[in-house]
């Protein structure tokens, strides 16, 4: 099982075991009333079990939580689905996975994008790209379709042109400076920050290295609309579409933008970057 899908599991056990102190029941008075085997409460709390709807049902019922069933209904119909193995979904390589992403981008109205190390898909240059997914392709042992993969995210990119979209960007200053590629590729990312700063519908702010703040660096996420979040970890892709879940990312995201530069302070730390990979060519 997925280390992912496992926390998963038990972030629902931890929450439903809340939800029975709370109404002041141990885990044998629940199981009674239920009519269950005492170890059920006990594997579900845990994670080792699934909750079935049904379970969550009665669980919520005999608790007095009836508000909170519609919630955990949710998480749970999204946990076997929301856990997508990259070996799995890449077995063909990079490129399908770039066209898959289109609709998502495309059906929003607002993204809300957190990087920590790298500039986001939707504002990489072709060199930049290519190294990214090349590092990808050659780390997963994958199918080499690089080149087919940069222009299918290549073409993504049209949806920072069309429509109404806003764009809500926040880089932490690492992702200025970690070398992906070579010099070349690396100037011209941050030459092409520079040139996505003017654009009306993006903000692009940056989290200083040794600025303030309210919550430390996190997994790199988009938030489409209030709808999904998409959350890339080394082992697989997170889809979220929990709405207490989704709430909680846009608080860290506010909190990301607070402690986030803008305007002429962020293209000071951009600027800086960059003069110190041109000093390299």
């Amino acid at each position: 099982m997925s280390g992912h899908l496992q926390q998963a599991r038990q972030g629902v056990g931890a929450r439903l075991k809340e939800i029975r102190k709370d109404a002041g029941l141990s885990g044998r008075a629940l199981a009674v009333m239920a009519g269950w085997h005492p170890s059920k409460v006990t594997r579900v709390e845990r994670g080792t079990r699934n909750a079935s709807e049904d379970d969550l049902r009665a669980w919520c019922r005999h608790c007095g939580a009836d508000d909170q069933l519609a919630d955990l209904i949710a998480t749970v119909r999204g946990i076997e689905t929301a856990y997508v193995e990259w070996r799995r979904q890449l077995r063909t390589g990079l490129r399908r996975r770039q066209e898959a992403s289109a609709p998502l981008y495309e059906q929003a109205s607002v993204l809300r994008i957190y990087q920590p190390g790298v500039p986001p898909a939707l504002i990489q240059t072709a060199g930049y790209a290519a190294a990214v997914l090349r590092s990808r392709q050659i780390f997963r042992e994958l199918p080499d379709d690089v080149d087919q993969a940069v222009q299918a995210r290549l073409a993504r990119q049209q949806v920072l042109y069309a429509g109404d979209r806003r764009f809500l960007i926040v880089l932490e200053e690492q992702a200025l400076r970690t070398r992906i590629g070579d010099v070349d590729a690396m100037v011209g990312q941050l030459d092409r920050l520079l040139a996505v700063m003017s654009m009306q519908r993006v903000s692009l702010g940056i989290i200083p290295a040794g600025g303030r703040r309210a919550i430390g660096p996190s997994e790199g996420f988009v938030i489409f609309d209030e709808a999904v979040v998409r959350v890339e970890t080394l082992s697989a892709q997170v889809t979220i579409t929990q709405p207490a879940e989704i709430s909680l990312y846009g608080k860290a995201f506010l909190r990301m933008q607070g402690a986030a530069v803008y305007g002429a302070s962020a293209r000071a730390l951009i600027t800086g970057a960059l003069r110190q990979f041109e000093a390299t060519l």
